[in-house]
């Protein structure tokens, strides 16, 4: 049961940066004034679209398998994810010299499938509006007696993201500013968790906060509720990197006591921000990596005279959803 984790520490997060250093890029942290002029305030953008695999997901992957102790390798790792998570794990594994297995949605973008198994893993297809991706992943596993590598429900790939934010923080501090905020894309929570530990030890005054399309909000209505909630799983949306039933049980009970609010935004206003981060900021950033610049453009919450820093998790997009931002209006 992932109640049983304890609660990763700033320790265990500084580890995890040393453990992937020698593999995962330092993404840069960007001072647009664009951006500045946008907000009324100093806005500090974390690329981690640059990050191998184009997002964050690289970190928690590749500190989960290099927990993976030498005799277990040979089975291999199976993951669920709808592209991002998959990639980085099939990436990992490639890296390691173990074979992958990727539980993929099949209305995920065609390139995150061409990519995921580019990088060498063997896909798995499955509706996932009607089937069980955890079943489904756990099942492959027991049959070749590999490790499952969660997208967000671990220790390991939770102190993993959290590197994000350590790298963030210490690099704002380098360039003289504390964020008053840190706006996080959020799925399931891990990401979100991990920068929540992270803030909490290295840069207290900062106030991390979830974004998420108004449509799968179940972290901000978990937060607002003091208990998880779900998705309506009729609804849609073009975030696809960040569309998840529920919030972790593991990453609530860490994201519940040290997030901030959680906030919302539209699929219209994904697409506007996706477009101002081509043309004021030359950074490709697909529609769930862009929830946290969106929300920031959006106005949902105060900037004038404040430091924000947001955090664009994901590069990883499908060409038609690029063109059409390109062309919102």
């Amino acid at each position: 049961m992932t109640t049983t984790f304890a609660v990763p520490t700033i320790d265990d997060i500084r580890a995890a940066a040393a453990r992937i250093a020698p593999h995962a890029a330092v993404t840069p942290l960007l001072h647009s004034p664009a951006l500045d002029a946008a907000a009324g305030g100093t806005v500090l953008l974390k690329a981690e679209v640059l990050q191998h695999t184009g997002s964050f997901k690289l970190r928690g992957a590749l500190n989960r398998l290099l927990q993976i102790e030498p005799h277990a390798r040979a089975g291999g790792v199976v993951a669920f994810s709808s592209g991002n998570h998959g990639q980085a794990v099939a990436f990992s594994a490639t890296l390691l010299g173990m074979p992958s297995v990727i539980v993929m949605p099949k209305d995920a973008p065609p390139i995150k499938i061409e990519r995921t198994r580019a990088f060498g893993a063997e896909v798995v297809l499955y509706d996932r509006y009607t089937e069980d991706r955890v079943a489904i992943g756990r099942s492959i596993a027991a049959e070749r007696g590999a490790t499952v590598v969660p997208p967000f429900e671990d220790p390991y790939v939770v102190t993993g993201q959290g590197t994000l934010a350590l790298e963030a923080l210490t690099q704002a501090s380098a360039m003289g500013y504390v964020p008053d905020a840190m706006l996080v894309c959020c799925g399931g929570g891990g990401l979100l968790a991990g920068c929540a530990l992270a803030a909490e030890a290295v840069s207290p005054r900062t106030v991390v906060h979830s974004c998420e399309p108004e449509l799968f909000d179940d972290t901000a209505r978990s937060l607002e509720a003091g208990h998880r909630v779900s998705n309506d799983p009729a609804h849609r949306s073009i975030c696809d990197a960040i569309v998840t039933p529920e919030p972790g049980e593991f990453t609530f009970s860490i994201n519940q006591p040290r997030v901030g609010r959680g906030l919302r935004v539209s699929d219209d206003e994904v697409l506007r921000a996706i477009a101002f981060a081509v043309r004021e900021l030359k950074l490709v950033v697909e529609p769930g990596g862009a929830a946290a610049l969106a929300a920031l453009l959006a106005g949902r919450i105060e900037t004038a005279g404040r430091t924000t820093l947001v955090v664009t998790t994901g590069g990883n997009i499908d060409p038609g959803i690029l063109s059409r931002a390109l062309s919102f209006s």
